[in-house]
């Protein structure tokens, strides 16, 4: 063997020996080199018409894909096979989230939709559609990624105007801010209507305010899929607080993994725990959740707040059409708090910022809901959807606000108490159809929410009674419903659509104390409902809306029966015109606001007194901006300016205080979280200055920042 032949040896040998070694498996080679299926089908309507130039995206653990069906609807990806999930997104558009188990066929896929007109509101699609001034949506990336303590923090990601602060440790409910409006703890002022999964968060004569929203204590932050934000009482399908707007939070059906966990911990003795389950079963999707944390805070009165909740989902498919879901919910929430301390006192060094008074201030909250939902596709695209809920809680909130002033020897600490039983249904039928020739939706449906409270103020000390103040019994019923029809013209570059829903209430009080107290009462709305969207050229980015709405907040019962002649349901009327903008990766929203809101009368659960508020108006502007940076980052913002907000009819003007009169939000990521090597953005709230008086002038707020982020 010549020099030249055992070159060429040599040179073999060591072709074999390098891709020998190529093919070794590497300790890392599974993440990186993850089998890829093809995953294709076509995108098609009840009537089984081919539906192009539609969103259809796969969602896994680690990642995201996306595509848009072509001319024949149909659609081609490449994914891991993993656990994944198939949605289709497009205008007017309604689909049931397709989830597929490792190893399922993902060929020759038929996904269908309907055409089901949402409202007058576009879903929130950078690439395909513009903002829609009168709704804002964000979707679960935002959520399962980023750290969360409080529920404050969900209404930070919206970018939707919502100032929403916490006080007493975290422990009390919400104090929300909007549209110029204070709506205490949600339910005064018009009032946010706060929804998880058709069950109101709102609790209606409320033994702490109305509209309380203490509920949300229970919300695990990694079980939301998405959050649709209504800036006002536009949609007939919301009724009671819907004045100022609607949150509707839909939580998941199941995880995108078998087990989830995820442990957290920081300063102040603050831990959080979360761990979730989340079973592959043929033909249903479940998920068994449990969240554990607690904090102390910065307090020399350690908070001591510590939150326990499990949340359990049961959803079988019973066939393509038809699908039944049950869902349970339970939580505990104990804390303690500095209260509220005398600012002359810290300002003269007497007091530190975060001393206390009464160290026993703070409370304890057990609650628990089980909820039924069933859900029905007819062939022709009708769509039927019931629930119901039951739910049960215990409340009780200490707090002294004059200290020694009542009374010198044993102080003026107070407890508020809350025993609850309340019951709910809503059934809503979708009818998608044409009508002389054009795209129509004809939704109808009904709602029904009933309470029994056991309500309670009690003079304390130590958390021990020393004497009952008041003492009832109250049972509120609400029933209403509604309609709401919707139509294209001018090839779907007109919309239009009206709706009308009637509200009635029931008051029932049986007083402990007082017999005079005692008594029935009732009350009854309708509230009117407009929209209207119309883009004048299918090739220029832009989209004129005008939107009117009434909303209602309805009264404590216990108001209600102690004075029967002050109103006993307030109304919103609220008009907006706006337009949208989408300019291939950016989208802008920009609206001007009117808002005018009826006489209303407020009891005040604190002492058992009552606040009268005459009919009062707001109005301004605000802009919102949604824009995709990369593929993996996208911005979300958005401003929202009172230029004025006063009480009418009132010479010289007394204006309404409380509540700041600019609150921007951003930046926000919903997409950004999907990358482990990027810090996830959190959202930028500055707080501007805002009048403490109603004369507008002589007592300033003054304005704050804050901003939270997370890394990796």
């Amino acid at each position: 063997m010549n020099g030249a032949d055992k070159l060429v040896l040599r040179s073999w040998w060591f072709r074999v020996c390098l891709l020998w070694f190529c093919s070794l498996p590497l300790g890392s080679a599974p993440a990186q080199t993850a089998r890829l299926r093809t995953i294709s089908g076509e995108v098609i309507t009840d009537r089984n018409e081919l539906v192009p130039g539609v969103a259809v995206e796969a969602n896994w653990g680690s990642g995201n894909c996306e595509t848009t069906t072509d001319s024949q609807g149909a659609f081609h990806l490449s994914a891991p096979d993993a656990r994944l999930t198939l949605r289709v997104r497009g205008k007017y558009l309604t689909f049931a989230p397709l989830h597929l188990a490792k190893g399922d066929n993902r060929e020759g896929l038929e996904l269908h939709v309907t055409y089901a007109i949402a409202s007058v509101h576009e879903s929130l699609v950078i690439s395909a559609t513009a903002l829609d001034p009168a709704i804002d949506r964000r979707n679960g990336n935002v959520y399962k990624s980023t750290l969360f303590s409080r529920d404050d923090q969900i209404f930070d990601t919206l970018a939707a105007g919502i100032n929403a602060g916490q006080h007493e440790g975290g422990g009390k409910s919400l104090e929300i801010r909007r549209f110029g409006f204070n709506l205490d703890h949600g339910g005064v002022n018009g009032g946010l209507k706060v929804l998880i999964d058709d069950v109101q968060q709102n609790q209606a004569s409320q033994g702490h305010g109305q509209g309380y929203l203490g509920s949300l204590k229970s919300l695990i932050p990694e079980l939301v899929d998405d959050v649709d934000i209504l800036n006002g009482p536009f949609s007939a399908e919301y009724g009671d607080f819907s004045g100022l707007g609607v949150v509707h939070i839909r939580l998941r059906e199941s995880l995108q993994n078998i087990l989830t966990v995820r442990l957290q911990g920081g300063s102040f003795g603050a831990w959080r725990d979360f761990i979730g389950y989340s079973p592959e079963l043929k033909n249903a999707d479940a998920f068994l959740a449990y969240e554990a944390s607690h904090t102390d805070g910065p307090f020399l009165n350690p908070g001591r707040y510590g939150r326990n909740n499990i949340t359990g989902n049961y959803t079988v498919h019973l066939n393509k059409r038809e699908w039944l879901g049950f869902r349970l919910n339970a939580g505990t929430n104990n804390f303690y708090s500095s209260g509220q301390i005398p600012l002359d006192l810290v300002d003269d060094g007497q007091l530190s910022r975060f001393g206390f008074i009464d160290p026993y201030d703070g409370g304890r909250v057990r609650l628990g809901t089980f909820g039924a939902y069933y859900r029905r596709e007819r062939a022709n695209g009708d769509v039927l959807k019931i629930d119901g809920f039951l739910g049960r809680s215990l409340f009780d909130l200490y707090s002294n606000f004059t200290f020694y002033l009542n009374d010198p020897v044993n102080g003026d600490e107070i407890q508020q108490h809350d025993s609850r039983l309340q019951e709910g249904a809503n059934l809503q039928y979708l009818h998608p159809y044409k009508l002389f020739g054009h795209t129509a939706l004809l939704t109808v449906g009904s709602n029904f929410h009933d309470n029994q409270i056991n309500l309670g103020l009690l003079h304390t000390k130590t958390r021990e009674v020393l004497a009952v103040t008041t003492s009832a019994h109250a049972h509120v019923t609400n029933g209403a419903g509604y309609v709401q029809q919707g139509i294209d013209f001018l090839g779907q570059r007109l919309h239009f659509d009206a709706g009308l829903r009637f509200d009635n209430f029931r008051f029932d009080v049986d007083d402990h104390i007082d017999s005079t107290h005692s008594g029935i009462q009732g009350a009854s709305r309708f509230e009117p409902k407009v929209n209207a969207a119309y883009t004048p050229w299918t090739r220029a980015p832009l989209t004129f809306h005008a939107s009117y709405g009434r909303g209602i907040s309805s009264e404590d019962a216990r108001g209600v029966i102690q004075r029967p002649g002050a109103p006993k349901v307030a109304t919103t009327d609220f008009y907006q015109l706006g337009t949208s903008h989408a300019l291939r990766r950016v989208a802008v929203s920009t609206d001007v606001f009117l808002i005018d809101r009826s006489a209303e009368q407020v009891y005040i659960p604190d002492d058992g007194t009552f606040e009268f508020k005459g009919p009062s108006r707001s109005y301004g502007w605000e802009a919102k901006t949604s824009a995709q940076l990369s593929t993996r980052l996208v911005f979300n913002g958005g401003f929202t300016r009172v230029s004025n907000a006063f009480y009418r009819g009132i010479t010289p003007r007394d204006y309404v205080d409380s509540a700041p009169h600019s609150v921007s939000n951003g930046p926000n990521s919903d997409r950004l979280a999907r990358h482990r090597r990027f810090p996830a953005l959190s959202p930028h709230r500055p707080l501007h200055p805002r009048s403490a008086r109603p004369d507008g002038r002589t007592v300033r707020a003054t304005a704050a920042t804050g901003i939270r982020t997370r890394c990796c």
